[in-house]
């Protein structure tokens, strides 16, 4: 089992920042491909980010990419999200998520697919 807790969400005017982290159990950290997934409002939950275990690879959505940064620290078992020139529109929970297949670095498929998940932290951006 892998337990993982989020923080970092809030509220923040638009082209303001945020810095999500992700803390996850386990001594096997460095093995699992991490990403980060939203869900706005009456919307499916959608891939946001992904990172290898080695943190080489990094998969970005293309409403995020070139603002959005994801990135690891294996020694402190935490994933985070860096997400700047934010937009009204990127306004939602954000889920921390958890693969353990070594060749799934890149979790941009369907979220049915990820093995673990994080309860959340609610990202809201005004205008």
């Amino acid at each position: 089992q892998v337990q993982l807790v989020e923080s970092g969400g809030g509220l923040v005017q638009a082209g303001g920042s945020l810095r999500l982290s992700c803390a996850a159990s386990g001594r096997t950290f460095s093995r699992y491909n991490m990403g980060w997934f939203r869900q706005a409002p009456g919307k499916e939950r959608e891939f946001v980010a992904s990172i290898s275990g080695g943190g080489v690879t990094t998969t970005y959505a293309d409403s995020v990419k070139g603002r959005f940064t994801i990135s690891r620290d294996n020694a402190k078992n935490t994933v985070y999200l860096q997400m700047n020139s934010l937009k009204p529109e990127d306004t939602a929970v954000y889920y921390c998520a958890a693969d353990t297949r070594p060749w799934r670095s890149n979790l941009s498929g369907p979220p049915s697919l990820i093995d673990y998940w994080g309860q959340g932290t609610q990202v809201t951006v005004s205008s």
